[in-house]
C-alpha cells in the first residue's frame, strides 16, 4: 500500500466514527405520525414557535399553523403547479410528547429516517442537535434537555408534563450543499421519512455490523457479528444475548458473553438471490444492570462479482440484470410516502421482472433496502453528489459524511452489490471554475472511503468520462433513440460503451412518453415513422414509439451474452424543477408508471420479457380512437409471454404466432388487421400449457379526416360516489376530432380546492398537453354545483357543471 493512502486510512480511522449517525439498533421505536403542526416559512426564533396563546385574537395566534400528519413534505403539491417555482426555504414542526424512559439512566432519542434538507431541533426552547443532509438517517439525544425542562414550572402548568418538541428544516438553494440544485430532481423539504422516538438504557447498542461471506459455488458460510457500543460502555458488566434464525426460522447458532463480537461458520448456508431471497436473521440481546434491550437484523449470504470485460455472476452464475431506477416521489405527497405506499411501489417493479434497482440519486429509506432484501432486487445505491461541479470544505465534508453514514447504515443488506459516489460530475455550473482535477482527486478520495468501510463491494458512477478510470465498475451515458441516433442504434452504441471500460454497466436509457398519446405508424419509402434520431426532439413522446423503443432494447439485450446489465430510467414519472415546459408540466415522464403508480402501456412491454408469471396484454387500453383510411391496415401489438397467442378482431380469428423474441415488434405477437368504421372489439387468447390468459379492448376506427382544433367539448363520467372525470375533447370546426392535437388544455372551477391538481398526472394536473386530442381531470363533487372550465388559449372555452352529492 502506497504511503498517502496509509495515511489516509488512518485519518478516517480516527475521525469518521466521531461523524456518523448510526439509525438505533433496538426493537422497540415509536413512530411520531400524528399530533404535529406545521408552518411553510420562517419564525422570528424559537420563542415565537413556543410562546403561549393567551386568547382569540391575540397577536400571538398568527402566523396560522396547520395540523399534518408525519411524512410529511413542504412540496406535497407545489412541486409541479404549473404557475409557481416549488417553495425553498425554511418550515416548521411542533408537537408535544409524553416522554418517559423505562431505563434508568437510560437515554432517549429522536430518531430522523431523514429530513430536507437543513433541520434544527428543539427541546421547548433549547437547541439539542442539527443535521445537514436530506437524505441519511440521524438522530437526536433529547435526554437532558427533556430532564430540564421536566424541572421548569412551564412544564407542569402549561403542559401538563408533556415536552415540547420542535423541528425545523431548510430547504433554501446552497450551491455549498450536496445534491446540486441544477440536478433534474426536487430537493425537498420536510419531515418527509418517519420520526421515531426511541428509548435506550444507558448501555446499548450504538450500530450492529454484520458481514456474511460465502464462496462462489456456496459450499461455507462465515459470519462476523460486531456491536458498536457507547464510550463509556467498555467498563460495565454487561452480558449479551445472540441467537441465529435460518429463513424458516430455526434457531441455528446462539452464544452469551460479555464480548462484543461473534464469529461463526456453517456449511451450505442458504444463498440470497433475486429468486430465492433466503433472509438469516440475527437477534440480539443485551443486559446490563437489569436492563434489557433486544435488537433484530437481517442479513444473506451471496457471492457476486463483475468480469472484467465480462458479466454479472451471482453465486457462481451468470445473471442479467435486468434494472429500474427509483426517486423517493409520489403523486399528492411528493417526498413523504408511507410505508404502505413504498411496499406497493417496490412490489410493483418486482412484479413487473425486475431483479436490480439503481436508488437514484441519495440514499433512500431503509425501508426500501428491506424491500429490497425481501423481494429479491440487487441494489445500486449512491450519494448525492450530482452535478454542478465541486464546493469547498464544508460541501466535501458533507459528501463524506453522507458516504460514511449510507454505508454505516445499509451495509447489512445483502440486496446492496453496489456504492455510488456521484451521477454527472462532468455536469459544471454551481462554480465559477470546474476544474477536473480537483473532481478527480475527490472522486479518488471518496473511492477510497468505500472500500475502506466496505471492502466488500464495488464503487460505480454514472457519466463521467475522466473518473471512469477510478470506480470499479462505470456506466457511461447511452440513451440509443432518445438523445441521440435511433434506438436501431443501440447494440453499436452498447459495444462501444462495453468496450471502453473494463466493467461497464448501463444505467439510464429509454424515454419520454404522455400517458395517454398514442400514434399510427406511417410508412415513407421504406421507412417507420418510428424510426427516428433523437425523440426527444423529433418525436412525439407517444406511448406508441416509447414501447417500440424498448421493445429494441430489450430483444436486443437477450443477444449480449457480455452484459451485466441494464437499468432504464425510470421506474414511475417523477417532479423536477428542470423541465416547465413538459406536457406534464414539472414532470419528467420516463416512467413506465405515472407519477401514481398508474402503469402505461410501456410496463406491459418490459413484463412481457423479464416476468415468469404468465401474463398478456394488448397494447392500446388507453388509446379509445385510431385513425386512418378505409380498409387500410392496422398493426395491434400483444405483449406476453405466453409461447403463443391467438388474436380476434371482431369476433373472427386473425391467427395464432408463436412468440420469438428477436421478431419485432412485440416478439412476433403482432397482426395487420382492417379495422371497420366505428367500434371494434379486440381480444387475444394466450397458451400456456394447459393455463390460458386474456385479454380485451374496444377501440373507435375513424376515417374521417380533422382540421384545426376550433372547439372543446366537454363529457362528465362518474368515476365513485365523490369523483367525477371531465373529459375535454378538440374538434374542428366540423365537430370531428382532431387525434393528433397536442394544445395545451387548461382547466378552471368555481370551486378550486373540487379539481384533483398538481398531482403530475394524466388526471391530476390542471394544465396539460392533449393526448390524442382529449385531457381530463378529477372533480370531486360538492354541496353546491360546480362550474369546471376548459381553454386552449384565448380562443377555444368550453364550461360543465358537476352536479351536487
Amino acid at each position: 500500500m502506497k504511503p498517502k493512502k496509509q495515511l489516509l486510512i488512518l485519518l478516517l480511522g480516527l475521525l469518521l466514527p466521531m461523524q456518523t449517525f448510526a439509525l438505533i439498533p433496538t426493537d422497540r421505536k415509536q413512530r411520531l405520525t400524528a399530533g404535529w403542526e406545521f408552518i411553510r416559512q420562517d419564525m422570528g426564533s424559537i420563542w415565537e414557535v413556543m410562546r403561549p396563546i393567551t386568547g382569540a385574537g391575540k397577536p400571538e395566534t398568527v402566523p396560522l399553523w396547520q395540523a399534518v400528519t408525519l411524512p410529511h413534505c413542504f412540496n406535497a403539491e407545489d412541486a409541479v403547479d404549473p404557475d409557481v417555482n416549488y417553495y425553498q426555504g425554511p418550515g416548521w414542526y411542533r408537537t408535544t410528547l409524553s416522554i418517559d424512559n423505562p431505563y434508568e439512566d437510560g437515554r432517549t432519542y429522536l430518531e430522523f429516517e431523514g429530513a430536507g434538507q437543513k433541520t434544527e431541533v428543539y427541546v421547548y426552547t433549547t437547541r439539542v442537535a442539527s443535521h445537514t443532509g436530506g437524505y441519511d438517517g440521524w438522530k437526536a439525544d433529547i435526554t437532558d434537555a427533556v430532564a430540564r425542562f421536566k424541572q421548569d414550572p412551564v412544564c407542569r402548568k402549561r403542559f401538563k408534563g408533556q415536552v415540547p418538541i420542535a423541528v425545523r428544516c431548510d430547504n433554501s438553494r446552497d450551491t455549498e450543499m450536496i445534491p446540486s440544485d441544477m440536478s433534474d430532481f426536487n430537493l425537498y423539504g420536510g419531515l418527509y421519512r418517519y420520526v421515531n422516538l426511541v428509548y435506550v438504557p444507558a448501555v446499548h447498542f450504538d450500530g450492529i455490523r454484520i458481514d456474511a461471506e460465502t464462496d462462489e459455488k456456496g459450499r461455507e458460510g462465515s459470519v462476523s457479528v460486531q456491536f458498536q457500543m457507547p464510550d463509556d460502555a467498555s467498563d460495565k458488566a454487561r452480558q449479551i444475548n445472540l441467537r441465529i434464525l435460518s429463513p424458516d426460522g430455526k434457531e441455528i447458532q446462539s452464544a452469551s458473553s460479555v464480548s462484543s463480537a461473534y464469529q461463526f461458520s456453517l456449511k451450505r448456508p442458504q444463498l440470497w438471490s433475486p429468486d430465492s431471497p433466503a433472509l438469516y436473521t440475527c437477534i440480539a440481546e443485551l443486559i446490563c444492570n437489569g436492563d434489557t434491550l433486544q435488537a433484530t437484523e437481517r442479513f444473506g449470504f451471496r457471492y457476486f462479482r463483475f468480469e472484467e470485460k465480462g458479466p454479472f455472476y451471482l453465486n457462481g452464475k451468470r445473471l442479467l440484470l435486468r434494472g429500474t431506477h427509483r426517486h423517493e416521489d409520489h403523486a399528492g405527497v411528493a417526498a413523504a410516502l408511507t410505508e404502505e405506499m413504498m411496499r406497493t411501489e417496490m412490489q410493483q417493479i418486482k412484479a413487473m421482472g425486475a431483479n436490480f434497482i439503481r436508488l437514484g440519486h441519495y440514499q433512500q429509506s431503509d425501508i426500501i433496502l428491506r424491500l429490497c432484501d425481501e423481494l429479491g432486487l440487487l441494489v445500486w445505491e449512491e450519494i448525492p453528489w450530482c452535478r454542478g461541479g465541486l464546493g469547498g470544505e464544508t460541501y466535501k465534508d458533507q459528501a463524506r459524511r453522507m458516504l460514511t453514514n449510507m454505508i454505516s447504515q445499509h451495509r447489512n443488506h445483502p440486496s446492496i452489490i453496489l456504492w455510488g459516489m456521484g451521477n454527472e460530475n462532468d455536469w459544471p455550473g454551481d462554480f465559477e471554475t470546474f476544474d477536473k482535477d480537483s473532481i478527480r482527486a475527490f472522486m479518488s478520495e471518496l473511492n477510497d472511503l468505500s472500500h475502506h468501510l466496505d471492502p466488500t463491494r464495488s464503487t460505480v458512477i454514472r457519466r463521467c468520462d475522466f473518473c471512469k478510470d477510478i470506480v470499479d465498475v462505470y456506466s457511461p451515458t447511452i440513451w440509443a433513440g432518445w438523445y441521440g441516433r435511433r434506438f436501431r442504434n443501440y447494440h453499436e452504441m452498447e459495444r462501444a460503451g462495453f468496450e471502453s471500460t473494463p466493467r461497464f454497466i448501463h444505467a439510464e436509457w429509454g424515454g419520454d412518453s404522455h400517458a395517454g398519446r398514442h400514434a399510427e405508424e406511417i410508412i415513407t419509402e421504406g421507412r417507420s415513422s418510428f424510426d427516428i434520431e433523437a425523440g426527444d426532439r423529433n418525436g412525439d413522446w407517444s406511448e406508441s414509439y416509447i414501447v417500440r423503443l424498448f421493445d429494441w432494447h430489450l430483444k436486443e439485450q437477450e443477444n449480449m451474452p457480455w452484459l451485466t446489465g441494464a437499468a432504464f430510467w425510470t421506474f414511475k414519472d417523477f417532479s423536477t424543477p428542470l423541465r416547465p415546459q413538459n406536457p406534464i408540466p414539472y414532470v419528467n415522464q420516463k416512467g413506465v408508471v405515472q407519477r401514481d403508480g398508474t402503469p402505461k402501456e410501456s410496463y406491459y412491454v418490459f413484463q412481457s420479457y423479464w416476468s415468469r408469471e404468465p401474463m398478456l396484454h394488448i397494447y392500446g387500453h388507453t388509446w379509445p380512437v385510431r385513425w386512418g383510411r378505409a380498409d387500410e391496415p392496422k398493426e395491434i401489438l400483444v405483449y406476453s409471454n405466453c409461447p403463443e397467442v391467438e388474436l380476434f378482431v371482431n369476433g373472427t380469428s386473425q391467427g395464432r404466432k408463436q412468440r420469438n423474441s428477436q421478431d419485432f415488434p412485440a416478439a412476433g405477437l403482432h397482426w395487420n388487421v382492417v379495422l371497420k368504421e366505428g367500434e371494434n372489439k379486440i381480444e387475444a387468447i394466450g397458451y400456456n400449457g394447459k393455463l390460458r390468459l386474456k385479454d380485451e379492448i374496444s377501440q373507435e376506427y375513424q376515417t374521417q379526416a380533422w382540421g384545426e382544433p376550433a372547439e372543446i367539448r366537454l363529457t362528465q363520467s362518474v368515476l365513485d360516489a365523490e369523483t367525477v372525470l371531465v373529459q375535454a375533447e378538440l374538434v374542428d370546426k366540423n365537430g370531428v376530432r382532431c387525434l393528433d392535437a397536442a394544445d395545451f388544455i387548461e382547466f378552471g372551477s368555481t370551486d378550486s380546492k373540487a379539481l384533483l391538481q398538481n398531482q403530475g398526472t394524466s388526471c391530476g394536473s390542471r394544465r396539460i398537453q392533449a393526448a390524442n386530442g382529449r385531457a381530463s381531470i378529477c372533480v370531486k363533487r360538492g354541496e353546491t354545483p360546480i362550474a369546471v372550465s376548459a381553454g386552449s388559449g384565448k380562443r377555444i372555452q368550453s364550461m360543465t357543471t358537476i352536479a351536487t352529492l
